[in-house]
């Protein structure tokens, strides 16, 4: 799993999701810039390093020894939860699981070093284990 080695503060505050500034399309990573073929979102969500790990993993297992995968994404905002059945205050919680906010047209994984159905089905694959809409994107060739 993903996770940063060293945190400048241990709990971030709550971030105020509004849905209008989450629908638009991010500005930064809609390029592909290292493999042929990647996967871009189309919709907004939150993605935890557990769901990242488990789409990492399907796509290295689809693509086999001689593709090689690039992760575009670093979950560095940590969650917090309260334990269960825990009354209300006493301050907030304790750290859950680190994750990342991820909006429309960003790249997520990359995938080179194999054939075009090859890549397009490892990348499928690893969209499935993805809570939000993906599509597989290739370099235009010249």
């Amino acid at each position: 799993m993903l996770f940063p080695k060293k945190v400048k503060h241990r709990k971030w505050h709550t971030a105020r999701k509004n849905p209008k500034k989450m629908i638009k399309p991010d500005t930064r990573g809609l390029e592909l810039a290292n493999g042929q073929y990647g996967l871009k979102t189309q919709t907004q969500a939150r993605l935890s390093s557990n769901q990242i790990e488990a789409a990492r993993k399907a796509i290295t297992r689809a693509v086999g020894k001689t593709g090689k995968v690039w992760i575009r994404i670093f979950p560095d905002r940590p969650i917090t939860q309260k334990g269960a059945e825990t009354p209300m205050g006493k301050g907030k919680g304790d750290l859950d699981h680190y994750a990342v906010d991820i909006r429309p047209g960003k790249i997520l994984f990359e995938v080179d070093g194999v054939t075009e159905a090859v890549g397009r089905e490892a990348l499928r694959k690893g969209a499935t284990k993805l809570p939000l809409t993906c599509k597989v994107v290739s370099r235009k060739l010249m």
